[in-house]
C-alpha cells in the first residue's frame, strides 16, 4: 500500500516536497511513478524512477523545476517541487509497478498499485 502526503496551498514561486511511504517488501524493486490529476481532466504523468534509482524520467511540464526521489531504506518516494505554478495544481497521486517496462513508465496503465493522492494547490 502507498500513502501520499505533502500536499498543501503555497503561491507561485514556492516549494514543495511530497512524500509516499509505502509498506510491503517490494518497495525496492519496483518503479515508482509520480502523476497528477487536475479537475475535468485526465491523469497525468509527472516523473518515474527506477528501482535503484539510477533512472528518472520527468514530463516536460516540470523537467527543471521538480525532481523524483527514493530512499529504498525508508520505504519512502519523493518529489520534491520547485517554482511551483498554478498549472501545477492537481491531486498527486504516487504509483508503483514490479513488472514494468522502462520505456513505459510514463503510462498509468503500467502501474498496478497507487496511493489516496495528496492535493496541491498553487495560487498566482
Amino acid at each position: 500500500q502507498l500513502q501520499a502526503s505533502g500536499g498543501g496551498l503555497v503561491q507561485a514561486g514556492d516549494s514543495l516536497r511530497l512524500s509516499c511511504a509505502a509498506s510491503g517488501r517490494t518497495f525496492s524493486t519496483s518503479v515508482m511513478g509520480w502523476f497528477c490529476q487536475a479537475p475535468g481532466k485526465e491523469r497525468e504523468f509527472v516523473a518515474a524512477i527506477s528501482g535503484n534509482g539510477f533512472l528518472a524520467s520527468y514530463a516536460d511540464s516540470v523537467r527543471g523545476r521538480f525532481t523524483i526521489s527514493r530512499d529504498n531504506a525508508k520505504n519512502t518516494l519523493y518529489l520534491q517541487m520547485n517554482s511551483l505554478k498554478p498549472e501545477d495544481t492537481a491531486v498527486y497521486y504516487c504509483a508503483g509497478s514490479t513488472s514494468l517496462l522502462w520505456a513505459r513508465n510514463s503510462r498509468p496503465t503500467s502501474y498496478n498499485y497507487w496511493g489516496q493522492g495528496t492535493l496541491v494547490t498553487v495560487s498566482s
